[in-house]
């Protein structure tokens, strides 16, 4: 029986009750709905949203460089050399149009098909929410021989439009702080900024993108342009696999429902790397031009393979899967009016794009096969050799059924599951070596964690088949205890556990280990990472005592704040200070281990997004490919930044 109770007077549902936001108040209230969130990464999408502005003004044939600083204040300034933002008088608002941009929602020439062809900003959430969302924003504009300047504090105008004086050329700046009062992170990651600009550089053929941080003691600064666009993404993408053919594949064509570029080339490698945009929005989930994109690379290859008698029997066929075996392969489209799915825009919705990227890729991928008889023929032959080992794995996946081995029917036996099994409550940590498994085992909370210890270093991913990595007792066990399947037999909604935690070793070995597994996630269970099931656990470095009081530190910093707190200032060399260096999970005694490192009260843990997924996928190729090379230039370039190797 459910019991109604009535609401006091003051708060009765009345007209009086409901509020009202005006201008940019919305924002404020609800800042995830428009950035996704408050913590880091909505911060990012601060500087991608004005980035953005400037990336259309280049796809319109206006701009030719832009620049993107990070200050020492974490505040960021956003300069290009576009038409500017206009400052005229707007004929039904009355105020300036960069007034009008600034301050109010779904403003903008993104809406004026005669300002912008095509645009990635249109689906966006706009420079006005940067503003709303900024401590103080200013905007310098050049346009017409003059110069202007306007601020705003909190989305609010905090100064009139003025004219500062003459300028030559003609351009935007806009400086923003971001406001500490909306977001939990105020620290911009350099890494992260530089990875979404390169890959803009690269989708925009010839236009100078630079960025540079200012908060080291000496200032960091890169410069990507590529006059070889979407052929040079993809041999950066490509990195340490060995390329079966020399040439890039690049055409580019326009058709009335969509401008389509396309960039492939064919590895040794073993799996599918495909990354696709529309009007430079990265579409991580796909969509209609994916669909357009595969149907026909796996049409187009069969009808060259049939017709110079390359399969062995004429009704044999080449799958989807087989067909794009190592490929690399970089698709963008423009788009008039893009139909996205959700805010996000990563999946693509126009059901007209996939005939036009279907025809475009058809007719222009078959040329380039007649042309090339003897890169079709390598492109083939790798095809049919991706054939026979999917058939050995289907095979090997039908006789371990048969057993029971790949199904929820018999889970491994060094598995210690948990009670629950509601999957959106539990969780399993895959912990490297028997000595760690058997103290997470007993400092777990048996109800909803579970334990699978793996014994020494699985096999690498990147250099093997699916039969091979089916034959891999550790990754059998994984497969069987997660219980979604593999490739294309996966199904996320059969895992049995909705947080999957990596936890190793803090030292070299453990490192390795943990990249092995994300490796393995990454190339044949992606559909976790996007789904957010993967962690990697943050167990402490150090142990600090003094006497009985016993506090862990996560980081070189965090270690030194707590010695100079027990001890005074003294230092380590105080007397009574007990510093513990945790090499191995196993050094700890089970309830440090679920102190630290398990208890969700109390741990840190780190969620792997997709968020850089293609440069992702090039570091996975880099570190764990079969070309050495890459990998030396990798270290050479980064050696100098690491600390602590392992002591």
């Amino acid at each position: 029986m459910v019991e109604k109770t009535t609401a006091p007077q003051d708060l009765e549902y009345t007209s009086g009750r409901i509020q009202v936001l005006k201008g940019l108040e919305a924002v404020r209230k609800r800042p995830g709905m428009y950035i996704g969130s408050t913590s880091a990464r909505g911060l990012h999408h601060l500087v991608y949203e004005v980035v953005d502005n400037s990336i259309d003004e280049a796809m319109a044939g206006h701009c030719s460089r832009i620049s993107v600083t990070v200050h020492a204040d974490n505040s960021v300034t956003v300069m290009d050399d576009g038409r500017g933002i206009p400052v005229d008088i707007h004929p039904t608002e009355g105020i300036p149009g960069v007034e009008l941009a600034m301050t109010t929602l779904h403003s903008g020439g993104k809406f004026d098909k005669d300002s912008y062809k095509v645009s990635g900003g249109l689906h966006g959430v706009g420079v006005s929410v940067v503003n709303a969302l900024s401590e103080v924003l200013e905007v310098e504009i050049w346009r017409d021989g003059h110069r202007w300047h306007q601020e705003f504090h909190r989305g609010d105008k905090a100064k009139d439009l003025e004219e500062l004086g003459p300028a030559e050329g003609s351009g935007t700046r806009i400086t923003f702080k971001p406001d500490p009062e909306i977001f939990t992170d105020l620290v911009y990651n350099f890494e992260t900024l530089s990875s979404r600009l390169r890959e803009q550089a690269f989708l925009n053929r010839g236009l100078e993108i630079q960025i540079r941080d200012e908060r080291p003691e000496e200032p960091t600064e890169e410069i990507f342009q590529y006059e070889g666009g979407l052929a040079e993404y993809v041999q950066y993408l490509r990195a340490g696999r060995h390329p079966i053919h020399d040439n890039v594949l690049f055409f580019e064509a326009e058709r009335p429902e969509a401008e389509v570029a396309l960039a492939l080339q064919y590895d040794s490698g073993f799996s599918e790397n495909t990354h696709t945009f529309v009007n430079n929005i990265n579409t991580h989930e796909g969509g209609t031009h994916v669909t357009g994109l595969k149907a026909a690379l796996t049409r187009t290859i069969n009808d060259y393979a049939k017709k110079n008698n390359l399969l062995k029997k004429a009704d044999e066929s080449l799958s989807g899967d087989d067909v794009r075996e190592g490929l690399t392969c970089v698709l963008s489209v423009r788009v008039m009016e893009p139909q996205f799915e959700g805010q996000t825009k990563t999946r693509l919705g126009n059901s007209e794009v996939r005939g036009a990227v279907e025809a475009v890729v058809n007719e222009h991928l078959a040329s380039w096969l007649d042309e090339n008889p003897k890169v079709a023929k390598a492109i083939i032959d790798k095809s049919l050799q991706a054939a026979r080992a999917r058939e050995a794995a289907r095979k090997a996946r039908d006789l371990a059924r048969k057993k029971n081995a790949l199904e929820g029917g018999v889970l491994p036996g060094k598995l210690a599951d948990c009670s629950l099994s509601d999957p959106t409550l539990t969780e399993i940590f895959i912990v490297e070596g028997d000595s760690a498994g058997g103290s997470a085992k007993q400092g777990r909370d048996r109800s909803f964690q579970a334990i699978l210890p793996i014994k020494g270093k699985i096999l690498n991913v990147e250099r093997a088949r699916i039969d091979k990595i089916l034959s891999n007792i550790e990754i059998r066990a994984m497969i069987t205890a997660l219980g979604a399947g593999i490739k294309d037999d996966f199904d996320l909604g059969s895992a049995r556990y909705h947080k999957i935690i990596i936890m190793t070793d803090a030292d070299v070995d453990g490192a390795h280990i943990r990249t092995l597994l994300l490796t393995f996630f990454f190339r044949q269970m992606r559909e976790l990472i996007e789904a957010g099931y993967i962690y990697i656990a943050q167990p402490p470095l150090y142990r600090v005592a003094k006497g009985k009081d016993a506090q862990y530190a996560y980081s070189e910093e965090e270690r030194q704040q707590i010695v100079n707190r027990l001890t005074n200032g003294k230092g380590e060399e105080a007397r009574g200070l007990n510093v513990q260096r945790y090499k191995g999970l196993g050094e700890m005694n089970p309830d440090q281990l679920w102190l630290t490192t398990m208890d969700p009260e109390s741990r840190t843990i780190l969620q792997v997004t997709m968020e850089s997924a293609a440069e992702a996928d090039s570091i996975f190729s880099r570190l764990m490919g079969d070309e050495v090379e890459p990998r030396r230039q990798f270290i050479e370039k980064n050696a100098r930044y690491v600390k602590n190797l392992d002591i």
